[in-house]
């Protein structure tokens, strides 16, 4: 259930807003204060998933509220509640980060819309934090070969810019490991790092998972829902498996990548967003363009930058560091002795053909850390990882 605190001094206001919020499907909890000074101490004491504040209070405004609040919880979103003579007040709130702002008296689809997509984007920010917090662990780019060094090089080059990416490789070369290094050492590492799988979401459901939906779209449609641009806006968005989204998404796409716009499946309004895209794909996209099933102005679009990521048995030279790595994760994830591989099994590994690339290397340096001795030898690894 989420939280929401009401910040408005009139009573009667307060007592409404109450009301609707508590009632709607018992989906939020809701707090309320009576001026802004109280408003900011249950900010300090408590998590809240939004907050509606009022702008002409006594003691505390609404704006000098906003300001304090995202100096203590700058992820929690605002909607400003605004009379007649604070519209224009209202529309500064939005530059200094408010979500949105509502009139008085409140109209109630559009409170509760509102409402909806404000929590939405707060569960967004929050899963993207924990996701960052990640990333230095779970995604560095181990080696030291030539072909690593290209991709290292090209990453510190483009990332500060807002150039569009599109990285190529087999599956388990890691691919999405090269897209984080982008958003990482970009200027926008600050904001999400949205990832779609495009192979994973049936064709019937990309688009409404790629820009959103409206109320009574579809059948299931049964509130508005912001899509994964929106939740990427001032981020990344990394589009992974490119190849096999449907031409109608891949139109929609383009658009966006066109005019920074898009708009939500059951509705024409557009609305703008500030995204970096990053796409990745295992397939040969030329080929698919000659067969008509990826359309050549998006992939001109896409590949401003080409990084293609090498097989790992193109990079063997690497294939001990990256042992050494997984040796030492598995060894913290699962709260054991780290193990030692020898130089013989070591140099077994090294010359066995890695068709799943990385990630069955992995999943091989895992099955001889559980079922290998204290040593992992030349012996253990003939046993349990044969080829």
């Amino acid at each position: 259930m989420s939280k929401i605190l009401v910040i408005e001094d009139e009573s009667a206001i307060r007592r409404v807003l109450v009301k609707i919020l508590s009632e709607e499907n018992d989906a939020y909890e809701v707090a309320e204060a009576e001026d802004g000074l109280r408003g900011i101490e249950m900010l300090k004491n408590e998590d809240y998933d939004l907050v509606l504040c009022d702008i002409k209070m006594p003691k505390m405004d609404g704006v000098e509220v906003l300001e304090a609040a995202k100096k203590i919880k700058p992820e929690i979103p605002f909607i400003m509640i605004s009379g007649h003579g604070d519209l224009d007040t209202a529309v500064n709130t939005m530059r200094l980060g408010a979500f949105d702002y509502i009139s008085k008296p409140p109209d109630l689809n559009r409170l509760l819309t509102t409402v909806r997509n404000a929590v939405d984007r707060k569960v967004l920010v929050v899963q993207n934090k924990i996701l960052k917090k990640k990333v230095s662990k779970n995604y560095q780019m181990i080696g030291e070969s030539k072909e690593i060094s290209i991709i290292k090089d090209i990453i510190e080059k483009v990332a500060p810019t807002d150039a569009r990416v599109l990285i190529t490789g087999s599956n388990g070369t890691g691919k999405e490991l090269v897209a984080h290094w982008v958003h990482e050492k970009s200027n926008r590492s600050s904001g999400p790092f949205i990832e779609v799988n495009c192979a994973a979401i049936p064709s019937e459901l990309i688009e409404s998972e790629l820009f959103g939906h409206v109320k009574g779209a579809f059948t299931s449609a049964i509130r508005d829902r912001a899509g994964k641009f929106e939740a990427a806006n001032k981020g990344t968005i990394f589009l992974d498996e490119i190849g096999d989204m449907s031409l109608s998404a891949q139109a929609k796409v383009l658009r966006v990548l066109q005019e920074s716009k898009i708009s939500r499946v059951g509705t024409d309004k557009d609305i703008k967003v500030n995204v970096r895209v990053v796409a990745a794909t295992n397939k040969n996209l030329k080929k698919e363009i000659a067969e008509g099933k990826f359309r050549e102005d998006l992939y001109h679009r896409l590949a401003v930058i080409l990084v293609n990521v090498p097989a790992l048995n193109d990079r063997r030279s690497d294939i001990p560091l990256l042992i050494e790595h997984f040796t030492k994760k598995i060894a913290s994830e699962q709260g054991t002795v780290k193990k030692v591989f020898s130089n013989k099994a070591v140099a077994l590994l090294k010359g066995y053909d890695w068709t799943g690339n990385i990630r069955e290397l992995r999943n091989v340096v895992e099955r001889l850390i559980i079922l290998g001795g204290t040593e992992i030898s030349e012996e253990d690894v003939k046993l349990f990882a044969s080829k």
